[in-house]
């Protein structure tokens, strides 16, 4: 029974994910093959600008980060039975706010607390931007994922017209739909001078910084969460049967508005590598369909933290392969795009034959 399970979970966790990643780059492969280039040397050359290098290691590394935290905001709700596709507004909206805070509001304290007022006030505007479809889920039933899709909407909106009417910088003479710079006390560090030390040459202009920390943090948070936790359990006994959580005690209103909470709080957080780390400051769409992404990360990576940082780290890697394939070998980068479509599209598909065939092997061998 146990070396069944075992076998079972280990190929829906590990080798349908892997197969999915092989006849997506097949199916590039043709593609590339068709556009009248050498798959093998255009993967060659992309692998090698994306991680041949230390630079490239910080880009993806850059990337992933980002990828991280969107991906366990989904993982949590979805973990909880929720779909929240709404991770991409809340990045957004928590982006604004950690921004706005760091312009108007950390100054008025110490300089050592700014940091943790802006990273605070970013949880807590993803946060806020969850809560709606959140107390309207638990509240009145209604469903998360067309809430969380309108609010993505309202939060492109609301931002856009803020960040342009109200929060837009001054004193320059085109300036652009974003915010002022922030004070250095307010902004997170880069990362490679850490690298330098350890004898990796990463350039200065490298944008990975010490949002990855952060990212690294949320892993640790949501494993322990979710799996060594009371409220973790009752966030997984919801997700996994409703009713027979009900029955047990569990108070499904409340694990729904807490779920949706954490969910929204960590894609706030997933802004703060782009608006703290890179640019220091909030410029409007910045996310370019980061908590879309998000959705695609935690699928691959089983709304398990472990598989969200792998997960994380391909999509990083497929995103700075797509620039050098642009860059160095002239075949579109939506190419990569397809990529990531595919192994979404498959890793989905396989996933649901997978279990229809462990299901009737049950059947059978119960029969």
């Amino acid at each position: 029974m146990k070396n069944r399970e075992f076998i079972e979970n280990l190929t829906l966790n590990i080798v349908s994910p892997i197969i999915s990643i092989t006849l997506a780059l097949i199916f590039g492969a043709i593609i590339i093959y068709f556009l009248g280039h050498n798959p093998i040397e255009t993967y060659k050359e992309v692998i090698n600008f994306a991680l041949g290098n230390p630079n490239g290691w910080g880009y993806v590394l850059f990337n992933t980060t980002s990828f991280i935290l969107a991906g366990l905001s989904v993982a949590v709700a979805f973990k909880a039975g929720l779909f929240n596709i709404g991770a991409e507004g809340q990045i957004l909206v928590g982006g604004l706010v950690s921004a706005v805070a760091g312009l108007y509001i950390a100054p008025i304290f110490p300089p050592f607390l700014h940091l943790p007022i802006v990273l605070v006030f970013a949880a807590f505007g993803g946060a806020l931007w969850a809560f709606i479809p959140a107390i309207l889920k638990a509240k009145i039933g209604a469903h998360e994922v067309i809430n969380t899709i309108m609010m993505n909407w309202i939060g492109y909106a609301l931002t856009n017209y803020l960040v342009v009417n109200t929060f837009r910088e001054k004193g320059v003479l085109y300036p652009l739909p974003q915010t002022a710079k922030l004070p250095s006390s307010a902004t997170l560090p880069k990362l490679f001078s850490v690298f330098q030390k350890i004898g990796i040459n990463m350039p200065e202009s490298n944008p990975v910084n010490a949002a990855l920390i952060i990212s690294v943090l949320g892993v640790i948070f949501t494993y322990y969460l979710l799996w060594r936790t009371k409220l973790g359990y009752e966030i997984r006994s919801l997700g996994l049967n409703i009713h027979a959580s009900e029955n047990a005690g569990i108070n499904p209103k409340r694990i729904i508005l807490i779920a949706m909470l954490i969910s929204g709080a960590l894609a706030g957080l997933a802004s703060t590598n782009d608006v703290l780390g890179y640019r220091y400051r909030f410029l409007d769409n910045f996310t370019h369909g980061l908590g879309f992404t998000g959705i695609a990360v935690a699928l691959l990576g089983k709304n398990h933290p472990l598989g969200i940082v792998f997960s994380a780290f391909l999509f990083g890697a497929l995103d700075r392969m797509a620039i050098g394939m642009d860059v160095f070998t002239h075949i579109p980068r939506e190419i990569i795009s397809i990529l990531q479509a595919v192994i979404i599209l498959t890793i989905v598909a396989g996933n649901e034959i997978l279990i229809r065939s462990f299901r009737k092997r049950r059947k059978t061998v119960y029969a």
